[in-house]
């Protein structure tokens, strides 16, 4: 399945910018595989707050936290449609998978086109460093205890 993106919606400029900038400045452009702590840490921080502006308005982290959507403490690794008490659509309990990174990066790009029938309004975040960002804060997010 190839995914489009929303047409009303496009990506960020900058976010690649933002990268290589980020990189330039602490003196690298070794793979992000392979980061230093600091990369790492500023990974972490620049995803924090792409998902504050981009999911923090219907997710909450902390599943003690009320919110629209489902808590996304924990989300990579987890099955889709999993979280105890969450009234999922048909189409998302029903989906089978786990969410993986590539998983998170089709949701966040089209979910109505991963998940037809998903009661989540389609978000359409296309630019893939800025998903890239918000995965590598959802990676340091821990699971719930």
């Amino acid at each position: 399945m190839t995914l489009q993106p929303h047409p009303q919606r496009r990506a960020r400029p900058g976010g690649a910018v933002l990268l290589a900038a980020t990189l330039a400045t602490l003196g690298t452009t070794a793979p992000l595989r392979a980061e230093s702590p600091a990369v790492s840490t500023i990974r972490i921080e620049a995803g924090a707050r792409f998902f504050d502006a981009e999911c923090r308005r219907c997710h909450a982290v902390d599943s003690k936290d009320k919110s629209y959507g489902p808590p996304l403490e924990g989300v990579i690794g987890r099955p889709a449609g999993s979280v105890e008490g969450y009234p999922y659509s048909p189409a998302l309990k029903a989906a089978g998978f786990t969410w993986t990174e590539g998983a998170l990066r089709a949701w966040m790009e089209d979910n109505q086109g991963l998940i037809p029938g998903t009661k989540m309004r389609h978000v359409g975040i296309t630019d893939p460093v800025e998903q890239a960002f918000i995965l590598a804060w959802l990676g340091s997010v821990s699971a719930p205890k």
